[in-house]
């Protein structure tokens, strides 16, 4: 698909998903939008292999149209992607729905239900579902779930570890983000009424959602449950109402903040190796999404050679965003190593490294002279938090606990 094609299309300028389809009308890939227009066009910048690595570089030679739903607000744009592509499979959402460092709200399988986040790997593990009622995803970015839940937990109080008919009101309770199962003030059975509620908002049926609450107002009402029919009113105002613009924030924030990655490696006389990436946006720490790899190929010792299985690993991680700039400790050797890595992967994100003294403290910086004036400071704590965090994780992996990608 080519500029000229898009130039065919009317994108608006609201939330929603779009899809890219082959000639026979599959859908190769979905994603979401705050604005349908500008997300769609950037998929057309000159520098498309830079910012979104060639995965979607081939998805964008093989697509042939783009088609496109609104929605009504960010949040529900965020659970329409995940069933879409839970429904769908789309080839180059291949990795979103397989790999298991995603994210996942789950509702477990009990009296009273608990709404939580979990891990693909822990969920998709031997008995990960075991307690499991239902589950919705993949989300990819946890920060950004993270704020679609509290948005979601204001239209639909849940519990997620208070202790029902404890007979006083838990602190989200007091709060309004508990309906009152810790204090009975809500019994079992209108609590899974709730859940069911909450299941299909997540399952992307807003519009049967709706009806249903409407028709159960209406019920409750004749049968004058007034206090129910006054929940579910409040219930249809905010699903109606929806105020994202904390998660409309993040989703523009992650989408156009400048990426700087920083990797290094710590390891005891070649012994417990291990890589990391950290990650600096817009200038500030990105810990949610520092990463952690266990050397398995590089000898004993060749940070050369660790530098090179990290990032050829990274790479294969195509759904992590890419950086507009990578940061790597060490010297000439290190740079030309990584760039190599690079180059072989088709992947033109520039590189600079930062080169220490005898203390460990930073002595040059390497690299486009331009870029390193423009970031200095980014660059300089991308690389101070991979070292941190490479020591850390050192030190965890010598007791065995550490999260491995």
């Amino acid at each position: 698909m080519t500029r000229e094609d898009l130039k065919k299309v009317t994108l608006p300028d609201t939330p929603g998903v779009y899809f890219f389809r082959d000639g026979r009308g599959k859908i190769l890939y979905v994603g979401k939008a705050t604005s349908l227009r500008d997300r769609v066009r950037s998929y057309f910048n000159t520098d498309v292999l830079a910012s979104r690595g060639p995965l979607i570089e081939r998805m964008m030679k093989a697509a042939k149209r783009v088609d496109y739903e609104e929605t009504a607000s960010v949040l529900e744009a965020l659970i329409r992607e995940a069933a879409l592509i839970k429904k769908h499979q789309p080839l180059y959402n291949s990795k979103e729905k397989s790999d298991t460092s995603f994210y996942y709200i789950v509702i477990t399988d009990e009296e009273f239900p608990r709404v939580l986040l979990r891990r693909g790997r822990e969920l998709f593990s031997e008995g990960g579902q075991d307690d499991v009622r239902s589950f919705f995803g993949p989300f990819p970015k946890g920060g950004v779930i993270r704020e679609a839940l509290k948005i979601i937990r204001k239209i639909f109080p849940f519990r997620d570890s208070c202790t029902p008919r404890a007979h006083k009101p838990c602190f989200n309770r007091q709060i309004g983000l508990c309906p009152g199962v810790c204090n009975g003030e809500m019994d079992a059975r209108e609590y899974r009424k709730h859940i069911k509620r909450l299941e299909m908002f997540l399952s992307g049926k807003k519009k049967a959602l709706i009806e249903k609450l409407e028709r159960d107002m209406l019920r409750a009402a004749k049968k004058e449950e007034f206090e129910e029919a006054s929940r579910l009113k409040r219930t249809l105002y905010n699903l109606e109402h929806i105020h994202d613009i904390a998660l409309l924030k993040r989703d523009t924030k992650e989408e156009r903040e400048y990426r700087i990655e920083g990797y290094d490696t710590a390891h005891m006389g070649g012994k417990n190796t291990v890589g990391v990436m950290s990650v600096v946006e817009g200038g500030e720490k990105a810990t949610n999404e520092y990463r952690t790899f266990s050397i398995k190929e590089a000898k004993p010792g060749d940070d050369v050679g660790a530098l090179a299985e990290i990032l050829s690993r990274r790479l294969a991680h195509p759904e992590w965003q890419y950086p507009k700039l990578i940061v790597i400790d060490g010297g000439k050797a290190q740079k030309n190593r990584a760039e190599k890595v690079l180059k072989e992967a088709g992947v033109g994100i520039p590189i600079v490294a930062v080169v220490k003294d005898e203390k460990h403290k930073p002595r040059d910086i390497l690299g486009d002279k331009k870029l390193i004036t423009e970031h200095e400071s980014a660059i300089l704590l991308a690389n101070s938090e991979a070292h941190r965090f490479s020591l850390s994780r050192h030190r965890r992996k010598r007791d065995h606990i550490t999260p491995q990608y």
